[in-house]
């Protein structure tokens, strides 16, 4: 079958849905392509809805290498890596471990990507008669015990030092913080930072769903498929999928912790690695409240959503395609307890795999002297560049240049 006037996307998450958005509000024909409906096949059904315009810092630090031990799960701490993939992860960790040594660099060119996100989904969601699922009243990240209020001020120099305006948590949301927690522990000092400028959405998978929803009103088609490769073809692109062959004008891979599977092929070195997170919901739990609330001690991050809370955590890198550990969700369950939630033993949760490049850049650009594209890897933070991602690949296919610098997310940089 030809499409020769057609974009394909390849992959309907959160950057794939996002993408096909772009196109279609410029009036492409557009093709989206995932093997399950929009939104649900993969990280961007269970994150936790946080807008991170405070993650201007790839995560790859000195002080992360020298101290990560802390962050092991087995110390309290969120990062797993099961001992049987220690040779297989090793190869990501070494690169991971090189890009601290320019997060500097790397800073610079991250943060021109975070710093708009909240303005640009608040744009694209008024854009398609959905401002309703963003709130923007920022979050709050709390610590507990006799340092805490050492540990706020210094997590509030360090984001000073960024640009980024954080104030003292408001005292009533500190003391119900304390109250709530009281009843299980005895330690009650609590100290806090209010950062108001990021924002969260009431609803991840409404936003995706919205997204492919606004694209197919215009000129994009959805088809359930599985790509199983791409071949570039003169200046047109042929996809192999599970039912048929498709050619188009171009296409753009937007698969995340799978985009391996399509890029290797075509000579693109792509090292992506599968963070795991883990989330587990409270429905019709009160929340503390409207804002977001990061227990930075415990890794846990509560969103207030539409009829819930969501509670997610973990960082779990025990391969892509492995099972579920139900350990996860019973210590969150555990661990959120212990802060004083009414989550019982069992309930509603998840897990999905974050696809993580080794320095934690996303992975936008071309293969060379061909119509394929991608927008890869964009770690804990696809929701939030999702709309941003998606101007600069619409630039990209239109033979425009990006009204950002995009070359040092470029897969060659491997």
């Amino acid at each position: 079958m030809s499409r020769d006037d057609t974009v394909a996307v390849i992959g309907a998450g959160v950057i794939g849905s996002a993408v096909a958005y772009a196109f279609a509000r410029e009036g492409r024909t557009v093709l989206l392509l995932d093997r399950a409906e929009p939104g649900t096949g993969g990280a961007s059904f269970g994150n936790a809805g946080h807008i991170a315009t405070e993650l201007l810092e790839p995560l790859p630090s000195w002080s992360l290498l020298f101290g990560f031990w802390r962050e092991l799960s087995a110390f309290g701490g969120a990062l797993d890596i099961p001992p049987h993939r220690a040779l297989q992860f090793l190869p990501w960790a070494l690169r991971f471990a090189s890009a601290a040594r320019h997060r500097e660099r790397n800073t610079h060119h991250l943060a021109p990507l975070v710093k708009p996100a909240v303005e640009r989904m608040a744009h694209w969601l008024a854009e398609i008669g959905r401002p309703e699922l963003l709130r923007r009243n920022g979050h709050l990240q709390v610590w507990f015990g006799p340092r805490s209020n050492k540990r706020a001020a210094a997590d509030a120099l360090a984001m000073e030092r960024l640009g980024i305006r954080t104030e003292a948590a408001p005292n009533d949301i500190l003391q119900a913080i304390a109250r709530q927690r009281m009843g299980r522990r005895e330690e009650t000092q609590v100290a806090g930072l209010w950062f108001p400028g990021t924002a969260h959405v009431v609803d991840p998978l409404k936003v995706v769903q919205s997204f492919a929803g606004a694209a197919l009103q215009r000129s994009a088609a959805f088809e359930r498929a599985e790509v199983r490769a791409i071949e570039p073809l003169g200046g047109r692109v042929v996809l192999h999928t599970d039912a048929k062959t498709v050619t188009v004008a171009a296409a753009v891979v937007c698969t995340g912790a799978w985009a391996a599977n399509l890029l290797e092929p075509l000579g693109l070195r792509v090292p992506m690695e599968s963070a795991r997170g883990y989330h587990v919901e409270l429905k019709d739990h009160r929340p503390l409240s409207d804002k977001p609330i990061l227990y930075a001690d415990a890794r846990i991050y509560v969103t207030p959503m539409d009829g819930r809370l969501r509670a997610t955590s973990f960082m779990e890198f025990a391969g892509r395609d492995a099972p579920p550990d139900p350990r996860k969700p019973a210590l969150l369950r555990k661990r959120l307890s212990a802060l004083g939630y009414d989550c019982g033993d069992s309930g509603p949760g998840w897990m999905g795999p974050r696809p993580v490049l080794p320095d934690y850049l996303p992975g936008i650009g071309r293969l060379e002297r061909s119509s394929v594209f991608y927008a890869v890897g964009h770690q804990h933070i696809g929701l939030t560049l999702a709309p941003v991602t998606g101007e600069l690949v619409s630039d990209l296919v239109a033979g425009r240049e990006p009204r950002l610098d995009i070359s040092a997310f470029d897969l060659r940089r491997f």
